[in-house]
């Protein structure tokens, strides 16, 4: 049952969700490090995108969904894949000379936000397991 409970989407989207966050933290610190090292490219985390993927496919305007018309069609399974975080180095601009592209202002910026999102998925994990908590207490 503990299984079942520690499976279950919420439970599974929000621990995925922090340790994406975590891995976006240290990805910014990992930037601002390498603020004045020559030649170095940002990198950052993509995760939020993906896991929309995961969630509701990949549904763009004007398509319609894939429906089984007859009983001996075959069945129409989708396959999940599940959306981990992954880095990805950003090769596209120069912010100087010396063609690092780090700016300071913009990862500070990131490591805020970062830091609000990991807090509001803290809070609602903490919720999720509240609520576990109180329906698998006895009354009494």
């Amino acid at each position: 049952m503990l299984d079942q409970i520690m499976a279950a989407g919420e439970f599974d989207y929000l621990g995925r969700g922090m340790k994406a966050a975590n891995l976006r933290q240290e990805v910014i610190a990992n930037n601002l490090a390498n603020v004045n090292t020559p030649k170095f490219k940002r990198s950052e985390v993509e995760f939020e995108t993906l896991l929309a993927k995961e969630l509701y496919g990949d549904r763009r305007e004007n398509t319609l969904p894939l429906v089984r018309t007859h009983d001996k069609h075959l069945p129409m399974a989708r396959i999940k894949t599940r959306a981990e975080a992954k880095i990805e180095r950003d090769n596209s601009t120069n912010m100087r000379v010396d063609q690092n592209n780090v700016d300071v202002d913009i990862e500070m910026a990131s490591l805020a936000k970062n830091q609000i999102y990991y807090n509001a998925l803290a809070t609602e994990l903490s919720g999720y397991i509240n609520r576990v908590k109180s329906v698998m207490q006895p009354e009494g």
